[in-house]
């Protein structure tokens, strides 16, 4: 098994990179979010790899981060979901945003990335809800300087679990807040919200 790549940036496309280690060119296809995040060809890159191998077939997948790796994984185990459309669900939207709308059964959202249909959308969300936790996506991404972008959405769930709810019913609470309301952005209104929807 291929856990990464590190090598020069040899070609450099929205889909796919070709990264050349020990004289070979290791060619992997990869999603928006990870082409954003590559510096300029000539450059040493890493990718982390998922090495998908099929009876007539052996293709690398690259990640710039973890979390699109772990996620990829996860949409592969879904059954009519293979390694192209985990690809481009990973392409058509962020993983904060694709982890929400699991979580909170969004089939529509996910329904509106091209190539992903109604019945297949249903299936992702019924099958992964219980494997993600959008809560900690959101609260814990991170932007400059390494501090956490949304640490409110975080303090909600918190506040909601010191008022007596388990954590998966706060989680919830709060992840059906965040989709509906995009514009609470503080921890009291989030609560406030969660509170009167309950």
């Amino acid at each position: 098994m291929i856990a990464y790549v590190r090598g020069i940036l040899a070609e450099k496309e929205p889909a796919r990179v070709v990264l050349e280690a020990g004289g070979v060119g290791y060619e992997l296809f990869i999603p928006l979010s990870t082409y954003e995040k590559l510096g300029p060809a000539g450059k040493e890159q890493k990718l982390l790899t998922c090495h998908v191998v099929r009876e007539d077939d052996e293709t690398l997948f690259g990640f710039a981060t973890e979390g699109e790796k772990a996620m990829f994984q996860k949409l592969t185990l879904v059954s009519g979901v293979g390694p192209k459309i985990a690809l481009a669900i990973l392409s058509g939207t962020g993983l904060g945003e694709l982890m929400l709308a699991i979580s909170t059964g969004n089939a529509k959202r996910l329904a509106s990335i091209k190539g992903v249909g109604k019945k297949t959308a249903e299936k992702i969300c019924v099958e992964l809800r219980d494997k993600v936790n959008a809560i900690e996506a959101l609260a814990g991404a991170k932007g400059e300087g390494g501090k956490p972008v949304k640490p409110y959405i975080h303090d909600a769930v918190l506040a909601l679990s010191a008022l007596g709810f388990n954590d998966e019913t706060a989680n919830k609470m709060v992840a059906d807040v965040v989709s509906r309301h995009p514009e609470a952005d503080d921890t009291e209104k989030i609560i406030r919200l969660a509170l009167k929807s309950k």
